[in-house]
């Protein structure tokens, strides 16, 4: 059988392929046992999001675990991540698990374990499941019917859609969105997040709002490429004050400015920052993993904040925000946490974080970003990810970790970091990261100067050198 390897954000596969019910079966046993190693009678919250399948990868882990002895609270329907961490805090369970592949290709599924604090399960607990993962289930799955389960009460379904509405409409004020003026738009890209938006805010634009688990064919990633449509909807609308987009488990999201311009995370996180601390009147230290702007550093400094880098994961940031006093965590691809929620992602709740910020202060989403940039400059990040054979990966990574590049193209490195991946300084600030996927077969480029054009050179030029 497989070795089954839990990668940056949980364990995921090629459904049919690595990803089955003999391995899911298998998965479940070693979280079973792992589970039943200091407690006599723990507790899962358990669901699964639009992915193909899941309701039937479900039922899997659902007879395993209760078959040996773990009590299933299984969500009614698709759900999205945050509300599988949120349900595992507000219902005091040992672990949370969601069947998903999050922004993988639709031909993914996916296994992620959430602590009973609500966030990703910490990086020593993981590795302890995987070590308990036997070669082959234990349990007879054809013999274990779920009304049994149901009726010895091991097995109840639980309405986390409704907990998760009711949370936010605790939280936020919906009225002052709904009353600001502002058209807004939602696209869902046919993931978790489309029911509680259509619920939390049902005067919006909504896009890609469908269960399909095909996702049409595209993966479920909301970064600017897959998400043309989105933007020519803003752009052709002309009313649309700004966008919304959440992934496939909708613990990520992608943002748009009134033009149909695409506003990433490292503007999403100054953004929040600069809302919490100034408007607000928040507190607290701020993490970051290692791929993320050092504007987010000049940021901090200006305010006074404490900052910390972490490796890339969202796991990392949510085992420091267990521990300490988090104003925000953040990431790269989309991942953001604020205080007062979950130490956890969530897509649906930093947009309406951001649009709050946008009603309340009656401002546009270029002002608001105009703010910032008096403070940090103004910068342009573009990323791209090349699809490159094993041999090839392995041979630049090999370069970096030597030491071999002093530059790329005309752009002369003055500073290193490899906290996690490779971080390349220039003479003027300008900054260039390669990393391997913890989850693809992709070698990631992220490039940062004070345009999209200069940004792109970079990304163009040390392509070229890293391919020569």
């Amino acid at each position: 059988m497989t070795k089954i390897k839990f990668g940056t954000d949980g364990w995921r596969a090629i459904i049919a392929q690595e990803f089955t019910v003999d391995n899911v079966a298998r998965v479940a046993e070693g979280t079973a046992k792992w589970l039943l190693k200091d407690n006599n009678s723990p507790e899962i919250m358990l669901g699964h999001d639009c992915r193909f399948a899941g309701q039937l990868f479900c039922e899997t882990v659902t007879k395993v675990m209760c078959s040996l002895g773990v009590k299933v609270h299984l969500a009614k329907d698709f759900v999205s991540t945050p509300m599988i961490s949120l349900g595992t805090v507000k219902l005091k369970k040992d672990l949370g698990i969601i069947i998903t592949a999050s922004h993988n290709p639709p031909e993914y599924n996916g296994f992620k374990l959430k602590g009973s604090f609500g966030g990703p399960l910490q990086p020593q607990y993981v590795a302890e499941i995987e070590n308990l993962i036997p070669e082959n289930c234990t349990v007879n799955l054809e013999s274990i019917a779920l009304d049994q389960l149901i009726s010895s009460g091991m097995l109840t379904y639980v309405n986390l859609e409704d907990m998760y509405v009711d949370h936010v409409k605790a939280h936020f004020d919906l009225d002052v969105i709904k009353n600001s003026g502002l058209n807004l738009a939602y696209d869902a890209m046919y993931g978790a997040g489309q029911n509680v938006m259509k619920r939390i805010l049902p005067g919006l634009t909504f896009l890609h709002c469908d269960y399909n688990p095909s996702f049409m064919g595209q993966a479920p990633e909301p970064i600017h490429k897959n998400l043309t449509e989105f933007s020519n909807l803003i752009k052709n609308a002309g009313n649309i004050a700004s966008g919304l987009v959440t992934d496939g488990d909708a613990d990520r999201l992608g943002f748009y400015d009134s033009k149909g311009n695409f506003v990433d995370s490292h503007h999403l996180i100054l953004l929040l920052i600069h809302y919490l601390y100034k408007y607000k009147g928040m507190r607290g230290k701020v993490c970051t993993a290692f791929s993320t702007t050092p504007k987010v550093a000049k940021l901090c400094k200006f305010y006074g904040i404490e900052i910390e880098t972490v490796k890339i994961g969202f796991k990392y940031i949510a085992e420091i925000m267990v521990k300490e006093d988090i104003l925000l965590g953040g990431e790269e691809s989309g991942g953001i946490a604020i205080k007062g929620h979950i130490p956890e992602r969530d897509g649906i709740w930093m947009g309406l974080t951001l649009w709050e910020f946008m009603a309340k202060s009656g401002k546009t989403l270029n002002d608001l970003i105009n703010e910032v940039y008096e403070i940090v400059g103004e910068f342009s990040f573009e990323r791209n990810d090349l699809t490159l054979k094993e041999e090839v990966k392995q041979k630049v990574l090999a370069n970096c970790k030597s030491g071999k590049y002093t530059s790329f193209g005309k752009y002369k490195v003055v500073k290193e970091e490899d906290l996690d991946g490779y971080k390349y300084f220039f003479e003027n600030g300008d900054w260039l990261m390669i990393r391997a996927s913890g989850t693809e077969p992709v070698l990631r480029m992220y490039a940062e100067s004070n345009s999209k054009a200069a940004a792109n050179d970079i990304l163009t030029e040390s392509k070229a050198a890293l391919l020569n």
